[in-house]
């Protein structure tokens, strides 16, 4: 299972960014998906999270309204659109999946990750 996460970059506060992860190696229809991001210093914290078929979709509050989550399972790729991004935004995005349907909101609970790609936001 490989997942590679990319789109990542440096953006100014007020920017859009849209982060992609393309899986190979699985059903990819068969895993939700979630997006988790770390920020220096801090621990790796949920960012939003994706079912199976893409009909439900959770998001962190300080995300919320923000930033939205979606998959094509066709494709093989979930994303994460960023919007109205701010300098606490600032951190390295991994994308995560699990083989279950249930979505899951917590690090641990995943059993294959990205590589991350880092979002810088400028004010």
């Amino acid at each position: 299972v490989q997942l590679q996460a990319s789109g990542g970059g440096l953006v100014q506060a007020g920017d859009s960014l849209r982060l992609s992860c393309a899986a190979s190696g699985v059903t990819f229809s068969s895993y939700s998906m979630g997006w988790f991001r770390q920020a220096p210093g801090k621990e790796r914290e949920f960012v939003a999270a994706i079912s199976r078929g893409g009909g439900r979709t959770y998001y962190a509050d300080s995300v919320k309204g923000r930033f939205t989550i979606s998959r094509d399972n066709a494709d093989n790729t979930v994303y994460l659109q960023m919007n109205s991004l701010k300098p606490e935004d600032t951190a390295v995005y991994y994308c995560a999946g699990r083989p279950f349907s249930s979505v899951a909101l917590v690090p641990g609970m995943y059993d294959y990750w990205g590589q991350g790609t880092l979002v810088t936001v400028s004010s």
